[in-house]
């Protein structure tokens, strides 16, 4: 059965476009140009994920995924917006979207990012746990356990580490990670230091000589599974 897929877009012509993209890609779309519109679309169907742009006349992209998150509702949200601002990308990503792109897209990279996040959904749906190497979350409980033994986490260590977890290997800045954990931007670098100790501490065999969470020089921190 092919994916199926939300397109909520204002810009008819954009719309047009991400349609062709999808249905090139074997991806049904239903259209909608409003997030009111998008809720609806939801309530009365199903889909493999959404295409959302922030811009828009009266509920914007930003409220239509914290009303679905807050619903309890973990379909796929893809934002495609012409906003480029770091801090649009953070705050879409911090309060639930899962992958965000730019206008004007390559209709190519666009293309293979949604058959990614589709994949990816699809593998670990309705899955209560995470597994990434050695690390074991319990999505319910957000319990971390290394090699089945629980490592009893803070509430903001157990944030971080799911942040980890959830994406292997990607560097994460030190304003990003503030940011998506403290929800502020304005950067507290002795409080992302002590909780990078923290966990390390907690999830390293040899603390002082990291394997998992890495420094990586003048970028910020990366998690090694």
């Amino acid at each position: 059965m092919a994916e199926k897929a939300l397109i909520v877009e204002d810009d008819a012509a954009v719309r047009s476009t991400l349609e062709k993209v999808l249905t090139s890609s074997g991806i049904q779309s239903t259209l909608t140009s409003s997030g009111e519109e998008a809720l609806e679309a939801v309530e009365n169907d199903t889909f493999d994920i959404i295409l959302l742009d922030i811009n828009m006349d009266g509920m914007d992209g930003f409220e239509v995924i914290q009303t679905l998150r807050a619903k309890g509702n973990h379909i796929p949200v893809m934002v495609v917006t012409g906003r480029t601002e770091d801090i649009d990308m953070l705050y879409s990503l911090e309060i639930g979207a899962d992958d965000y792109i730019t206008k004007p897209f390559n209709p190519v990279t666009l293309a293979a990012k949604v058959k990614a996040l589709v994949r990816r959904s699809q593998v670990a749906g309705g899955a209560t746990s995470l597994e990434v190497g050695p690390f074991r979350f319990d999505n319910e409980t957000l319990k971390l356990y290394k090699n089945n033994v629980e490592l009893p986490l803070s509430a903001k260590e157990s944030a971080i580490m799911k942040l980890f977890l959830d994406n292997p290997n990607r560097i994460f800045s030190k304003s990003s990670l503030y940011y998506l954990i403290w929800s502020n931007s304005t950067l507290d670098d002795s409080a992302i230091v002590v909780y990078i100790n923290r966990l390390r501490n907690k999830i390293e065999d040899d603390p002082s000589r990291p394997v998992h969470i890495q420094t990586v020089r003048g970028l910020g921190y990366r998690f090694v599974p």
